[in-house]
């Protein structure tokens, strides 16, 4: 199969489409013809190698979240077929998307509605597991709270605006300016924009402060807008240089599994969520898909075509 592959740590051009072996379903796997993969805020790290994201080998095919067509079943499996649509993510620490075909445990995908695309499929894989964890399991959010999305036009964040309108919570999240018509779109009851506005001025009346942007400034100002017993709930890094003890501080534990994509599945069918803004690359134009990505300004998500 063709893929596109890193060879080493670095920029961009490490990334070269070559040619690769199939993968093989082994017990209780299947083998998915990929059609669409996304890209994801982590990927360009894996790529530089920074911190945790350190690789010990190479080839390495970066990707997380997929959608595609069931070509083969393993051993144990019989609730998935051949010739079924799916779309899932591939376990932690496990990676691979960037490529025709993948393998991956059958309990981890779900099956692909004809009402979702294989690229709004993929777009949602992986954003919908995190935003759903952390704003349902982890903060347990609720109708009434009050919310402060950091950075609400990102994949993540943007399904977390969706998701807290639709629990009945007020939502506030930060934004550029140009961005401010698009989340206010997903159901933002106020935006705010983070180069020419001090977010702390709202004061401290957040339930829930969710960082998808990390940094040690925007983290320690995230502090200051949360009432005593609020919750902060950081899926981005960023040194801890301010702590309230009357808050506290959670980082989700994203496990992927089908239960939180049918949870998504459930959301859009009624017509809480919907995809997010999807940018269209080929698999052969992963670098500069690449190099967008990491301008960090991008409203929704970038997609690989595959097929």
């Amino acid at each position: 199969m063709k893929a596109m592959i890193l060879t080493g740590h670095g920029g961009p051009e490490m990334l070269r489409y070559d040619e690769v072996p199939d993968p093989v379903a082994g017990s209780g796997e299947i083998v998915v013809d990929i059609y669409a993969a996304s890209v994801n805020g982590a990927d360009p790290k894996v790529r530089r190698g920074n911190g945790r994201y350190q690789l010990a080998r190479f080839p390495h095919i970066l990707g997380r979240d997929f959608s595609g067509v069931v070509a083969q079943t393993g051993p144990g499996v019989s609730d998935i077929k051949v010739g079924d649509a799916v779309f899932g993510v591939l376990d932690q620490g496990i990676e691979g998307t960037y490529a025709e075909k993948v393998a991956i445990k059958a309990a981890l995908v779900a099956r692909k509605p004809a009402t979702l695309s294989h690229a709004e499929a993929a777009a949602l894989g992986l954003i919908s597991l995190t935003a759903i964890t952390s704003i349902e399991d982890v903060a347990a959010l609720e109708a009434g709270q009050t919310i402060l999305i950091q950075g609400g036009a990102g994949g993540v964040a943007g399904f977390a605006v969706q998701l807290a309108r639709h629990l009945g919570a007020t939502v506030i999240a930060t934004a550029s300016a140009d961005n401010h018509a698009y989340v206010k779109s997903l159901g933002a009851d106020r935006v705010i924009d983070y180069r020419t506005e001090d977010f702390t001025k709202i004061g401290p009346i957040c339930d829930v402060v969710y960082d998808t942007v990390g940094g040690a400034d925007v983290r320690a100002r995230s502090y200051e807008v949360l009432k005593p017993g609020g919750k902060l709930v950081w899926i981005a890094p960023a040194p801890e240089t301010a702590h309230r003890s009357d808050v506290v501080t959670l980082k989700p534990d994203v496990k992927r599994d089908r239960a939180h994509l049918e949870r998504m599945l459930a959301l859009f069918e009624a017509g809480a969520i919907r995809p997010p803004t999807i940018v269209r690359y080929k698999l052969t134009d992963a670098v500069e898909a690449h190099r967008v990505s990491e301008g960090r300004h991008l409203q929704g998500k970038l997609v690989l075509e595959v097929r």
